[in-house]
């Protein structure tokens, strides 16, 4: 399996936060992970960013953030260029699919648990 550069959006340090067992896990798989949520921390050895931060080169943009809160991201996230964000439980946006797709961005609605548990991330 190819490690795949992730960058979590809506990180948090609490353990019972779908954000953090996300983080956990791609650590786990091998994947190199960014993250950036409203508080810093650690998570897994991971910094938790509270700004945007330069990225290059992201494979996949995982969400953990609402609709509205996604907005102050949307030029962010197309200017990375990553090649899919993936919108877990919660996060679903239509409006922001159809910006994703006309900047050549795969919308993936799916959770990030379940993509890395059965192998299909």
């Amino acid at each position: 399996m190819k490690s795949k550069r992730t960058l979590v959006l809506g990180a948090s340090t609490k353990t019972d936060r779908y954000a953090y067992k996300a983080i956990t896990m791609l650590v786990e798989k091998g994947h190199p992970v960014l993250a950036i949520g409203q508080r810093a921390g650690e998570v897994a050895g991971i910094k938790i960013h509270t700004k945007a931060i330069p990225v290059k080169s992201i494979d996949t943009i995982t969400l953990y953030l609402n609709p509205m809160r996604q907005r102050d991201y949307y030029n962010y996230i197309i200017e990375a260029q990553p090649k899919r964000v993936i919108f877990n439980p919660g996060t679903e946006n239509p409006e922001f699919y159809q910006l994703l797709e006309l900047n050549n961005i795969k919308a993936e609605v799916a959770c990030t648990l379940v993509l890395l548990s059965t192998s299909q991330y």
